[in-house]
């Protein structure tokens, strides 16, 4: 048991999928693991083992923002020996052609936080995902005929910005799409020498003001699901 996951040893699986919504790890639980037993609601971040295709897999909502997911992050990697951990997770489009509900793999995550450059002393970390995972992602993808946006993304500490047009200068860049908690995984994921990615479904666009639901969010991001559990499943 650790601080905020009151899970017993062993009740965690090394494969851990991470969405940001609770709600969508007991979706998650309830519609692709088998024998799902939930093992914490401290918090109520809802978090749950069960079989997919005959691997253990957990899944562990992690709340908004890199403070609550690194947290999260890291009592999963030290108290319980996660070593594949996947976020699955929304983003908003900052590129006219990435549109509602495609498919975003972040290779790498810029960020205007502070948490990933005060572990080096203001100088700047470039937190990338875990290749072995890309090219798995990148496999399975293929296999199921979907179609996936792989570049950098940005990982923003704010969500209403004070200036609503500060996300062009990242567009100008080639950055594709932007959420809160991806370059804090990355990082923990470098730190402690584990795989990690980041896998996201576009529920809104910037640049043409559609959004999604928060019950869309929730229960129809299932391409992202299984792209997340057929990922977790290819990796020793």
């Amino acid at each position: 048991m650790s601080l905020h996951i009151g899970a017993p040893e062993g009740a965690i699986a090394p494969r851990v999928l991470l969405p940001g919504d609770p709600l969508r790890a007991r979706f998650i639980a309830e519609n692709y693991l088998e024998n799902a037993t939930c093992y914490n609601e401290v918090r109520g971040m809802y978090g749950y083992t069960g079989t997919y295709k005959g691997f253990d897999i957990s899944v562990q909502g992690t709340g908004m923002g890199m403070p609550s997911h690194s947290i999260y992050v890291h009592e999963l990697i030290n108290s319980y020996g996660a070593r594949t951990l996947i976020r699955i997770g929304s983003c908003g489009s900052i590129q006219s052609e990435i549109k509602l509900r495609d498919l975003v793999l972040a290779l790498s995550a810029s960020t205007n936080s502070a948490m990933v450059s005060q572990r080096f002393g203001g100088m700047n970390f470039a937190p990338t995902a875990d290749w072995d995972l890309i090219m798995k992602a990148t496999q399975c993808a293929g296999k199921f005929g979907l179609n996936i946006k792989a570049g950098n993304i940005l990982s923003s500490d704010t969500f209403y910005d004070e200036d609503p047009e500060s996300w062009k200068n990242w567009a100008k860049y080639g950055v594709l799409a932007v959420e809160m908690e991806a370059a804090a995984l990355y990082t923990l994921a470098a730190r402690f020498g584990v795989k990690a990615l980041c896998l996201l479904t576009v529920s809104d666009s910037l640049v043409s003001r559609e959004e999604t639901t928060s019950e869309e969010r929730e229960k129809t991001f299932t391409q992202m699901m299984e792209l997340a559990l057929e990922t977790a499943i290819g990796i020793e």
